[in-house]
């Protein structure tokens, strides 16, 4: 619908003046009515809130949003991605850098303990590491000279290829080794730990006076009875009860007593009968139970009563000894 044109302003009597004469009217009326009549702006109608001139509020919000309200472009936004892509990646390449590092340190530790291992062996089984010594630690009765030699094969061997086998084929030729350990000393170093049978005594046999240990075991055999030997007169021989008896005893009794026994008897297990030499006095020992006790005894009794002036130490009971 078209909007009417305004009213013209009313006209507003000029002011009198002092001379009003009827030649400055007529101009006046002449002008007026030859000027053209100008007509007032119609009032622009304010938009509402909220609501633009053209029916939109976009402008407006972008106004008071941000004072310029740039729209943000697509541009921009792939631009930011780009950028947060780059930024993961190079913290992936970070973080895998590190990972890769300390992996190939771990791999560099674990190669230099097997190349040290690797070279350790190698050098063990190397002529680095051969036996150029043997050292006999423990040979009172035997020859250490004859025992060294007998084991001169194993020189020239690296350490731990040592053969055990041939070691003991080579010390069971000489009886008095009950036991022995072997020991490397590196570099060179072969020790050999022997511990020997302790000998009790001279059986008489057809061959001669035979030494023997507690099992029983010959060490020796000789045509005369040795010196410093007792002479074993036990019923059944090196297999019975009663010697292993009389082993228990002879094993028990201290080393100033051992050496003063110049024979010993036994028919039974529990009839075991020392004789001490130079007076000839007997000691009842009976079974080999409480065997340490019953040498306590008799060493008490010996201190007390010389053997010189006794006949006859009964010592089968510890407890109440018999001395006549």
């Amino acid at each position: 619908m078209r909007r009417p044109p305004p009213l013209p302003p009313p006209s507003t009597p000029a002011p009198a003046r002092p001379q009003d004469d009827g030649h400055d009217r007529q101009d006046l009326d002449e002008v007026g009515d030859t000027a053209p009549v100008i007509p007032l702006a119609a009032p622009t109608p304010l938009p509402a809130a909220g609501i633009g001139a053209d029916g939109g509020g976009e402008a407006a919000d972008d106004d008071r949003s941000g004072g310029g309200g740039e729209r943000v472009r697509l541009r921009d936004v792939w631009g930011a991605a780009r950028a947060r892509r780059r930024a993961l990646r190079a913290e992936v390449r970070r973080f895998t850098v590190r990972q890769r590092r300390r992996r190939m340190l771990w791999i560099g530790v674990a190669a230099s303990v097997v190349l040290v291992a690797v070279g350790t062996v190698a050098a063990a089984y190397s002529p680095l590491f051969a036996v150029e010594e043997v050292t006999i630690v423990g040979a009172e009765q035997l020859d250490a000279t004859e025992v060294e030699a007998a084991l001169g094969g194993q020189l020239g061997t690296p350490l731990p290829l040592v053969d055990e086998s041939e070691v003991k084929a080579a010390l069971v030729t000489f009886p008095l080794v009950e036991s022995y350990r072997l020991e490397a000393r590196p570099p060179h170093e072969l020790v050999v730990r022997i511990v020997e049978r302790t000998p009790i005594g001279l059986i008489e046999t057809a061959a001669g006076y035979t030494l023997v240990d507690a099992a029983g075991v010959a060490l020796s055999t000789t045509a005369t009875p040795g010196g410093g030997r007792p002479l074993l007169e036990v019923e059944g021989g090196t297999a019975s009860a009663a010697f292993d008896a009389v082993g228990q005893v002879m094993r028990s009794l201290p080393e100033p007593i051992r050496i003063q026994v110049t024979s010993v008897a036994a028919s039974s297990p529990d009839d075991v009968t020392l004789t001490l030499g130079g007076t000839n006095t007997d000691v009842v020992w009976g079974g080999a139970d409480q065997s340490a006790m019953k040498a306590l005894a008799l060493e008490t009794a010996m201190q007390t009563w010389p053997p010189s002036g006794v006949r006859l130490y009964d010592v089968s009971s510890p407890s109440a000894i018999v001395i006549g």
